[in-house]
């Protein structure tokens, strides 16, 4: 699914993106623009994403609308940090969520709309994992090995 240019009563065309949590009951528009798109290393998005970074989009002017499922999203907000993540209370998906002065922040990966934007910068790599190297290297399936 593609970004999809829309209108506003003579204003200049708008990009809408579309996304959803991994059990379908959040579902989201965003209207507007992406900022930057950054793959964070600090060790809070470690933890978040189970993984080596978070990818995230951000926008100071876009905004979200929830189609559905918005009593499902709760947001967790690290204490004596700014650092906080919105996510599915069902499913535990990452979820977009307005962070101090309303940056908006959204998870690249619960877009069902395609990003033709890529990653701006890597953020926070002195904390990056060690083990998150040379990957480019290591042998490639389209799906899971036999």
């Amino acid at each position: 699914m593609r970004a999809s240019p829309t209108s506003h009563r003579g204003r200049e065309p708008v990009t809408a993106y579309f996304g959803s949590c991994l059990c379908g009951s959040a579902k989201f528009e965003v209207q507007g623009e992406f900022d930057s798109f950054y793959l964070c290393h600090c060790q809070h998005c470690q933890k978040d994403t189970g993984s080596a970074h978070a990818a995230n989009l951000f926008s100071q002017s876009a905004k979200v609308t929830w189609l559905s499922g918005s009593d499902s999203v709760t947001t967790f907000t690290l204490p004596g940090t700014r650092h906080s993540k919105s996510f599915c209370k069902v499913c535990g998906s990452a979820l977009p969520g307005t962070h101090g002065e309303g940056l908006l922040v959204i998870p690249a990966g619960c877009l069902d709309t395609e990003v033709s934007m890529l990653p701006t910068a890597h953020i926070f790599t002195s904390s990056k994992a060690v083990w998150d190297t040379g990957s480019e290297s290591l042998p490639k399936f389209e799906g899971l090995p036999d």
